[in-house]
């Protein structure tokens, strides 16, 4: 059984950093990608970052240049910066990745306010 645990959200004020954390546990795809998710109320759920397993990095548009996506693989642990907050960022968000059969894992999000 995977797990996944995001910690490190909170009410931050526009200009804020936060910095998110995710923990993956058991029988993980080995060597998959790892995935930062958000949505927002009303809203659907969308990618904000992605990295492989070598460190390649993927952005949204909207994040690029604010964000950066990091992991540390002994530890099965990926870590999302956010500088240069803005109340649009506000959002659960959801990290995600594979389970050894390939299915989708996701965790239970972390809730990121972001006041004007």
């Amino acid at each position: 059984q995977v797990q996944l645990v995001e910690s490190g959200g909170g009410l931050v004020q526009a200009g804020g950093s936060l910095r998110l954390s995710c923990a993956a546990s058991g029988s993980l795809f080995s060597n998959d990608v790892m995935g930062w998710y958000r949505q927002a109320p009303g809203k659907q759920r969308v990618l904000v970052a992605a990295i492989a397993h070598s460190g390649n990095t993927h952005y949204a548009d909207s994040v690029k240049g604010r964000f950066t996506i990091t992991r540390d693989n002994a530890k099965n642990t990926a870590y999302l910066q956010m500088n240069s907050l803005k109340p649009e960022d506000t959002a659960v968000y959801y990290c995600n990745t594979r389970d050894i059969y390939g299915l989708d894992v996701w965790g239970k999000g972390t809730l990121v306010t972001v006041s004007s």
